[in-house]
């Protein structure tokens, strides 16, 4: 932003964005990274180094954890990995309480010499609020570097004294957390039963408290920074009341620090479920629950998913996650399916992962994975001569993330099997962020392009090829091309690149190109387009028992027109009509 004069920049992969900032506070000015749960993985060497050094300039890391999964592949609770790291953890639980803890996790940090995580969830991540917000300060100070090896060279002989600091300036900042207004107590603290909870949890509880019209008579705590717990105000708390009951999510987090659990209730007494997010009617359940056992209240059990029972009663219609009508990544997934019917698909984090729908997926592990996965299962069938075909199917973004050291490990262990780059030219799963091969950075200004063409020749393959998915005829012919380049005697690694960008970003790349479609009276009902190529713009007229075309959703790529197999699907004939 040049207006505030803060640089911003999409990160190639989330340790360098973490090391990026990391040099930013290094050199005595605000910084914050963001990521989603799962990328906090990526990043985590080198906070885990930095956190014995300690922050100069305030450094915030934004952990976004997927309670319940939504689009992550795991429910990971990086409270933990903070803790295992030494770093303070702020956790809000509306977006004002959000805004308010990110400015001050910064002045914090510089306060603290520490690195701070502010860990939000997907539904705070999903809520919006009306609020002021103020000023935006002036960048603080010009980047200067103090040379200090002993501080920024993370040698055991340093590490081994930086450790000792580092547990001292825990010490510190366990003490000063329990005067943070974001830990306090509410409702009636003479109360029989009380309840410590944290993140959007806590907000659920002191509305289901008001909703009951029971406030008056339960204790809360509200905790803030759940790392490093502010145990004093915990200890006295819970010391005051017959039974304790925490709500947090996703893990045990504040419940693992509580040393005196005999009057605790939570994850380690079966009290609160061991996954999923605790929304409102599961927080309901567990109070009831609570409240019975404790004799505080008799309140009826809602065991009915009232998202369920609302779909049900609207009549809306359940459908599994899909790629978008048109996308070049379905064409590219029918012609490999087509191709290679028994080979091994490996493939990666992305839009893509949805080509397990067409069936030309088998493996989805993290970023980078796809190449690394192909590369094992080659040496796994090579050891025994066994000719499977294997097929990688990796998208642009995510090659630039973590594909190349993936692609030069393969190439120099000598493997064998087909990659397919998906370039649709932008980072479509996670909001249309460029990438290095369009060269367009964060601010939106020009970055130097980094042709994807060049990276893959750079990690030393030989047979490349570019090729539009939506010729399906003409990249099934590539792909068995490919097979047979694999298994050559001076063969090796062939690496498609099919390119066509997203529809959704790029809806004006088919101007010019439409094919308009209809279904003829050839049609069977035999369902095979809308159960195997699966896309959107296709439904089945069950009255007549027969496919149709959804021309809202449609945009006219004519991909389907390869697919059936009574060539019931043919251009329009706009003359004829």
């Amino acid at each position: 932003s040049k207006t505030h004069d803060i640089y911003v920049e999409w990160s190639t992969n989330e340790k360098v964005a973490a090391e990026v900032a990391i040099a930013g506070s290094l050199a005595g000015l605000r910084c914050m990274v963001s990521m989603k749960g799962v990328g906090v993985n990526v990043a985590s060497e080198p906070f885990m180094a930095f956190t014995y050094m300690g922050a100069r300039g305030g450094i915030v890391l934004v952990s976004a954890d997927d309670v319940g999964m939504h689009s992550s592949h795991t429910e990971q609770d990086n409270r933990f990995f903070a803790r295992e790291a030494y770093i303070p953890v702020f956790e809000p639980f509306d977006p004002r309480e959000a805004k308010d803890m990110a400015r001050d996790a910064l002045i914090l940090s510089e306060e603290w010499h520490q690195p701070v995580m502010l860990r939000t969830t997907t539904r705070i991540a999903h809520t919006s609020s009306d609020m002021e917000l103020g000023e935006i300060p002036a960048r603080n100070g010009k980047g200067t570097f103090q040379r200090l090896p002993e501080r920024w060279v993370n040698l055991p002989q340093n590490a081994r004294r930086m450790r000792k600091e580092l547990i001292a300036r825990m010490e510190h900042i366990a003490q000063a957390v329990n005067r943070l207004p974001y830990n306090r107590l509410e409702g009636n603290v003479a109360g029989k039963v009380a309840i410590i909870a944290s993140g959007i949890a806590y907000g659920y509880v002191r509305d289901a408290l008001s909703w009951l019209g029971i406030s008056d008579a339960v204790a809360l705590l509200k905790i803030g920074t759940p790392y490093p717990l502010p145990h004093k105000k915990v200890v006295d708390f819970i010391g005051r009341h017959d039974k304790v009951l925490i709500i947090e999510e996703t893990d045990v987090v504040i419940e693992s620090q509580i040393i005196d659990k005999s009057k605790v209730l939570g994850r380690f007494t079966g009290h609160i479920p061991l996954q999923g997010e605790l929304i409102p009617n599961v927080i309901y359940g567990i109070l009831a629950k609570f409240f019975g056992e404790e004799g505080v209240a008799d309140l009826e059990v809602k065991a009915d998913d009232e998202l369920a029972k609302l779909v049900q009663d609207l009549g809306l219609p359940v459908r599994r996650p899909t790629l978008c009508a048109g996308c070049p990544e379905r064409a590219a997934f029918w012609a490999i399916r087509r191709a290679l019917p028994e080979a091994i698909y490996t493939s990666d984090i992305g839009c893509y992962t949805l080509g397990l729908n067409l069936g030309a997926v088998d493996t989805v592990i993290d970023m980078g994975a796809g190449i690394t996965l192909a590369s094992g299962f080659y040496q796994a069938y090579h050891q025994d001569k066994n000719d499977v075909p294997i097929v990688a199917t990796m998208g642009d973004s995510t090659f630039y993330h973590s594909g190349t050291s993936s692609l030069i490990n393969a190439v120099y262990n000598n493997t064998r099997f087909i990659l397919v780059l998906l370039d649709n030219e932008i980072t479509a799963m996670t909001g249309m962020q460029p990438t290095p091969g369009i060269g367009i950075t964060a601010d939106g200004t020009e970055g130097r392009k980094i042709p994807l063409e060049e990276l893959v020749k750079g990690c030393g393959i030989k047979w490349l090829r570019n090729i539009d998915p939506y010729d399906v005829k003409e990249m099934i012919s590539l792909l068995k091309e490919a097979h047979a380049y694999t298994k050559s005697e001076d063969g090796g690694i062939a690496v498609i690149i099919a390119r066509r960008g997203c529809v959704i970003r790029y809806p004006e790349a088919l101007e010019g190109q439409e094919i308009k479609v209809e279904i003829t009276d050839d049609c069977d009902g035999c369902r095979y387009c809308i159960d195997h190529f699966e896309c959107p713009a296709l439904h089945f007229d069950e009255e007549n028992e027969r496919a149709e075309i959804d021309r809202k959703l449609c945009v006219d790529c004519g991909v389907c027109i390869n697919v059936c197999a009574q060539k019931a699907i043919v251009p329009v004939d706009e003359e004829g009509q």
